[in-house]
């Protein structure tokens, strides 16, 4: 194996979304990596706002109990009630920031209301296009930063440790080249899994790299079974998916058949406002019995003004959205399983820490309330960062080491990806069955990876389906034609300690790069 250059750093924080610049924002000084120019990813791609109980009519401890009411009672109170406290608090330090959130003509926030929120809680800014709007904001603040170091363009391969703790990351440029970055500190911020999916609202940098890496080292998991599948992707060539936002639905849009009549109101009581999984479920039924769905936007007052970027969507599409039904399906979008993390994102792996999507806090649990996901990278990037501030810096002690990898080429063949991503489609999508779970670790037990990134994604599979298939129940997002009911012999929380890799010490480094 070629030994890597290598450079030092006091904490490495690797992605470049709303959870790792955040966190960078609130450190003293890091190296900030990401696969792609910082401020893309998911977190760019967000149409939907952030949740935060600002309005008379409404308290924190509202939103906590909305959280966990949706969560399919498997989300952890104390950390839904601490998010819910701090999340007018992020919002104002977003404004000092410079985000432009939409107001009302007397200067109050504009508020609106999304699936599982009993009140109008959501923010926006520029209508539909808050997560852009959010990351312009950081972008800037992190350039004016010139103790916030940026790598781009490498994407993480490994963490490398040294002795019992995390000691820094092993990353690969496009062009194959390695560098060991040592740090006492790692912060994991790398976003979720839905790439790994064929059908997914998520860019191709959220594939489970981080996941896939933690797992190698034998790092604790939880909740892997459970992924959000929003509810209205646009149904029409693309990867990834077009999403056309929940906001829609909350501001009047409505979901209809191929006749034009509506089939909510006979699912949930709440119709297209019911819980995430609910609608996503109900849309995908249809579809695999061949019956399309559409959104039917054209109820929705001032749609232009208040959704410019959903009706641009549409409009490049071929659709005018004033006038015409558009095509939906349901498309995997987040995850809300991922490391375990404590309340200021400590993993089992000491100096190893974790915050955003890629994390598991308990915040979600089985359900992901609307608009919640920007608000945790806000909330747990500066928790992480206090602590990571605060927490003793220790001398890396011992030779570094890296997992074995079985695959050694960098590059990938994007066909032989694809079908990966299909089976995992087929197989844990929002309608799961047994046979269909095992048939699927049962062809992924015969697969050579031919590159790092299948390598990933295989262990990412298995991780889902392992957990998927001991979740005999249905609860939350995870549902199971075999086991159609909740069950109360299902541990409520459960947390998984994967098998470590074999390690081998990293080669010795050629060069320190400045």
């Amino acid at each position: 194996m070629k030994a890597p250059d290598y450079i030092t750093a006091p904490v490495v924080v690797v992605g470049g979304g709303i959870a790792g610049l955040s966190t960078a924002l609130g450190l003293e000084g890091c190296l900030l990596v990401a696969d792609e120019p910082v401020g893309g990813g998911s977190s760019c791609l967000a149409q939907g706002g952030i949740a935060a109980a600002l309005g008379a009519d409404d308290a924190p401890g509202l939103h906590a109990s909305d959280t966990v009411r949706v969560a399919a009672g498997l989300a952890d109170a104390g950390i839904a009630g601490l998010v819910a406290s701090a999340a007018a608090g992020r919002i104002a330090w977003l404004r000092d920031l410079g985000v432009p959130f939409d107001a009302t003509p007397d200067g109050q926030p504009l508020l609106g209301r999304e699936a599982g929120h009993v009140r109008d809680r959501i923010v926006h800014a520029g209508g539909d296009r808050t997560g852009a709007a959010v990351m312009r904001a950081l972008c800037a603040a992190v350039l004016k930063r010139s103790d916030i170091h940026r790598l781009e363009g490498h994407a993480l391969a490994d963490i490398i440790g040294c002795g019992q703790r995390a000691g820094g990351v092993l990353l690969e440029a496009r062009d194959g080249s390695r560098l060991a970055v040592l740090a006492p500190h790692v912060v994991l911020a790398t976003g979720g899994v839905g790439a790994c999916f064929d059908r997914t609202t998520n860019p191709p940098t959220s594939r489970g790299t981080g996941l896939a890496a933690a797992a190698r080292r034998g790092v604790a998991l939880a909740d892997l079974e459970f992924v959000q599948f929003h509810p209205t992707a646009l149904d029409v060539e693309g990867d990834p998916l077009p999403l056309l936002t929940e906001a829609l639905r909350g501001a009047g849009a409505v979901l209809v058949d191929g006749a034009g009549q509506r089939f909510m109101s006979d699912v949930h009581p709440d119709a297209e406002l019911a819980p995430r999984d609910v609608v996503a479920r109900a849309i995908a039924r249809r579809r695999l019995a061949g019956e399309p769905t559409w959104l039917d936007a054209s109820r929705v007052p001032d749609l232009e003004p208040r959704f410019p970027g959903a009706a641009a969507i549409a409009r490049a599409a071929g659709f005018e959205p004033t006038r015409d039904p558009l095509p939906v399906t349901a498309a995997a979008h987040f995850h809300m399983g991922g490391i375990v993390t404590d309340a200021d994102g400590a993993t089992s792996l000491p100096g190893l820490w974790a915050c955003g999507e890629v994390a598991s806090t308990g915040l979600h649990g089985g359900n992901r309330l609307a608009s919640n996901s920007l608000l945790e990278g806000l909330v747990f990037g500066v928790r992480v960062a206090q602590a990571v501030r605060t927490a003793r810096r220790p001398a890396l002690v011992g030779a570094p080491d890296v997992p074995r990898r079985d695959s050694a080429a960098q590059a990938c063949d994007p066909q032989r990806l694809l079908a990966l991503r299909q089976l995992v489609g087929r197989s844990l999508g929002p309608v799961r069955d047994g046979d269909a779970m095992t048939a699927a670790l049962a062809e992924l037990a015969r697969h050579v990876p031919a590159s790092r990134a299948e390598e990933d994604l295989v262990t990412v599979a298995r991780l889902l389906l392992g957990a998927a298939l001991e979740r005999r129940e249905s609860l939350g997002s995870h549902f199971r034609l075999d086991y159609p009911e909740p069950s109360s012999a299902c541990a409520a929380r459960r947390i998984l300690r994967p098998a470590a890799a074999t390690m081998l010490p990293l080669a010795a480094p050629q060069s320190r790069v400045a």
